[in-house]
């Protein structure tokens, strides 16, 4: 057992987690841990990224269980359609009827879902390292670590960027008409087979994304460390246009 892995048992024995940890899991975790962190001056379309969308039972991520995760890969300018993933995590208890109409996962499937942490290492084992890319990833971020500090007992951090802010500093044209992740899509004839369900999201994110990529290659801003500033500068220019009226 690594040093990492012990303090995170120890975190675990301490704050009474209910899940535990087995011999494999430990291991496992001990794997992906050990992983290499990829280079961050690397346009992503000569480099793996992971486009992801979550489920919650709320609207709440800080509270609502992780219901559902769906990933999907760009490698080297492409979508891998054969590399996603797809998982429900087994839930205690099932969500509202209201929640269930929303993302269209029943009783039965939450019933028999993953268990959580299987689920997650399998996420884990996914993404590997990669940049993971999301629209608003502040609401995927928030219940990915919930679910991982819960179940797995550390907390997790990611590189993450998000096309909601990319998207208007690389289409200023479009930031006053196209806000929420339906205005993207709709200005580009990106088709959703079954909106917020988490694979078909990430699917139709990931087809935006590729429209990004191209923008921004355009203007020299390829890879993660440039777009992440671009990003950035996007979230200070829309948070001093809220604060002056």
């Amino acid at each position: 057992m690594t040093a990492g892995t012990f303090l995170i048992e120890l975190l675990r024995y301490v704050t009474g987690k209910r899940d535990s940890l087995t011999h494999e899991y430990v291991q496992r975790l001990d794997v992906w841990r050990a992983q290499p962190r990829p280079r961050d001056d690397v346009p992503l379309t000569q480099c793996r990224c992971v486009v992801v969308d979550v489920e919650t039972a709320g609207l709440d991520p800080r509270r609502d269980a992780l219901i559902a995760i769906g990933a999907v890969t760009l490698r080297d300018g492409h979508i891998q359609l054969a590399e996603h993933l797809e998982v429900v995590l087994r839930q205690d208890a099932v969500s509202t009827r209201d929640n269930i109409l929303v993302h269209g996962i029943g009783g039965m499937a939450q019933r028999g879902g993953q268990a959580p942490p299987e689920a997650l290492l399998g996420f884990l084992e996914f993404v590997g390292k990669a940049p993971l890319i999301a629209f608003h990833v502040m609401f995927d971020d928030t219940a990915l670590r919930r679910a991982v500090r819960h179940h797995l007992g550390f907390t997790l951090r990611a590189r993450w960027l998000d096309l909601a802010y990319l998207m208007p500093a690389l289409f200023p044209e479009h930031a006053r008409s196209a806000r929420t992740l339906d205005d993207w899509l709709r200005l580009f004839g990106i088709e959703v087979s079954q909106r917020h369900n988490a694979s078909a999201d990430a699917l139709a994110t990931a087809q935006l994304l590729l429209i990004a990529l191209e923008r921004a290659h355009r203007h020299g801003h390829s890879d993660y460390r440039t777009l992440h500033k671009l990003e950035k500068a996007q979230r200070y220019t829309r948070y001093q246009s809220a604060a002056t009226g």
